[in-house]
């Protein structure tokens, strides 16, 4: 068996397990409040059409962006009113699957109550029956399997929508989904689609099952119920979570390459320091920030140029001593957020090409870029365009491509290295420069500030002098020519290495550090 395919069957028992959590709870919630609600708008026609429109609307909404939002608004609301809420990780996914859910739910239970013959609910009525007895012993029963038709199609719908549930922080299958992407690791993809895909079709397969027994022999329906509650009992095992350890810390990272590693670095130590490790990966800047802030998030890395842009919104570009300094203290005071120090090296954005291609053009710097750019294709990350680092560089520099699509960060370097894209907004820590022949371009005007990766602790952690204590060896103690030896292990074709590994490496004694896994 290979060491990929090794690695992810073994985190797969720990990923079904919350995934199966996450989907049930939904769906449960889901048939819970949509088929009441659904019953009650059969009879009332002039709340019919404004129901279905709801949760309709909701269905518009991709899967991502409604996860996406109610993390903030679950912050905005613990602020409010303060209840401790979780913001990061299960409480947003749950909600938001939840509602993904109604839609097949809702739909069909109008569609099963309205498919019901009228005279047989007159006969109904004539002999006297309330309207719970008629509910009861008329509607649902001949209405299951329409109603169960939805249910069936909702139990697919969340159990595939629950991959995206990784980049708010909640364990899911997509862990290994979004996390082999970025790496390439191509067994881990597939584990993971292959994982989701079983569960999706296992679940339907059983309330097929159910479906059949309801509207054949009463052997037929006792099968059904027996499958049910065996299937009940699976889940509660399946989904009863771990023992928590002591004292648990959550790492966070971003959806690249170096953050794996860089988390993995962080978890290492603390483990051995008898922490229980919790990593919560993929997430955005935004939102890892906010989770840190908040106590979701224990320590993770962040990138100077990104916290002075984005958090305190600020268009200068100071020096990097004095970057790190006013980011120290105004993160301190503003949220309590402790700047632990730089771990040694710069990860800056950086506008980059193929050598070839840059020599073609006679392109050194930004300025000479801007004079070629109307004819050339600029592939940036997810977030690059979007955020003020890339406003301020076009700017500076009068930058105006004739094209600027965006990929995650691993396509984007194949994008550029088969020429579909002619510039990238590359990582200066990034191993693939080297292994690519790419040349960054020069920013004469030092419209970019100083990306340093610092060590982010929280509020809650600042004073904890333990943890502290842990991970202060780290400070200064990655120079960027390792961890682009780092990255490179991770992100190249051949010998690859998880980001685990990787860590390992980046973590033993200088003197050893050149023998790699």
């Amino acid at each position: 068996m290979s060491p990929a395919l090794r690695d992810a069957l073994a985190a797969l028992p720990e990923l079904v397990r919350a995934h199966v959590l996450l989907s049930g709870a939904a769906l449960l919630i889901a048939v819970a409040v949509g088929l009441p609600l659904a019953l009650w708008a059969a009879g009332h026609r002039r709340a019919r059409v404004p129901l279905l429109a709801a949760v309709s609307l909701v269905q518009t909404i991709p899967a991502l962006a409604l996860l996406a939002l109610f993390y903030p608004m679950l912050l905005i609301v613990d602020r409010a009113a303060p209840l401790t809420l979780p913001a990061l990780g299960f409480l947003p996914a749950l909600i938001a699957l939840s509602l993904y859910a109604l839609l097949p739910i809702v739909r069909n239970a109008v569609a099963a109550r309205e498919g019901l013959d009228p005279n047989v609910l007159e006969a109904a009525d004539g002999v006297g029956m309330t309207r719970w007895q008629r509910l009861r012993l008329i509607e649902l029963p001949l209405g299951a399997q329409v109603l169960l038709a939805g249910i069936r199609t909702a139990a697919v719908w969340t159990i595939g929508a629950a991959t995206l549930a990784t980049t708010v922080g909640q364990p899911s299958l997509g862990n290994l989904i979004f996390s082999g992407l970025q790496t390439e690791d191509w067994v881990r993809v597939l584990v993971g689609c292959a994982a989701a895909a079983a569960l999706a079709i296992l679940a339907d397969l059983l309330l097929a099952l159910i479906e059949s027994g309801l509207a054949r022999s009463a052997p037929r329906r006792t099968l059904s119920g027996a499958v049910l509650l065996a299937l009940a009992l699976v889940a509660s095992q399946l989904s009863w979570p771990a023992s928590a350890a002591h004292d648990r810390a959550v790492i966070g990272a971003k959806n690249f390459s170096e953050q794996y590693i860089l988390a993995a670095a962080l978890s290492d130590p603390l483990r051995a320091a008898g922490y229980g490790v919790e990593t919560k990966e993929d997430l955005g800047s935004a939102t890892a920030y906010r989770a840190l802030a908040a106590g979701d998030l224990d320590a993770y890395v962040d990138y100077g140029g990104t916290l002075w842009a984005n958090v305190l919104k600020r268009t200068d570009t100071p020096p990097a001593p004095v970057l790190r300094a006013a980011l120290t203290r105004a993160l301190a005071r503003r949220d309590g957020v402790l700047v632990l120090g730089s771990l040694g090296f710069e990860n800056a954005y950086a506008l980059a090409m193929r050598r070839s291609r840059a020599d073609a053009l006679h392109v050194r710097t930004l300025d000479d870029l801007a004079r070629a750019a109307p004819e050339l294709r600029l592939g940036s990350d997810i977030e690059f365009l979007s955020r003020p680092e890339w406003r301020s560089v076009a700017s500076a520099y009068g930058l105006r491509f004739a094209a600027t699509p965006s990929y995650s960060p691993t396509f984007m370097y194949r994008a550029v290295a088969d020429g579909s894209v002619d510039v990238i907004s590359a990582f200066s820590s990034d191993g693939r420069l080297a292994a690519l022949d790419l040349v960054t371009l020069a920013d004469p005007r030092h419209a970019l500030p100083s990306y340093e990766a610092l060590l982010l602790v929280s509020p809650k952690r600042a004073r904890d002098a333990r943890f502290l204590v842990t991970l202060k060896p780290l400070v200064g103690a990655i120079p960027i020519d390792r961890m682009r030896a780092a990255n490179l292990m991770v992100d190249r074709d051949a010998d690859k290495q998880s980001p685990a590994e990787a860590a390992r490496w980046l973590l033993r004694p200088k003197g050893q550090a050149g023998r790699r896994s």
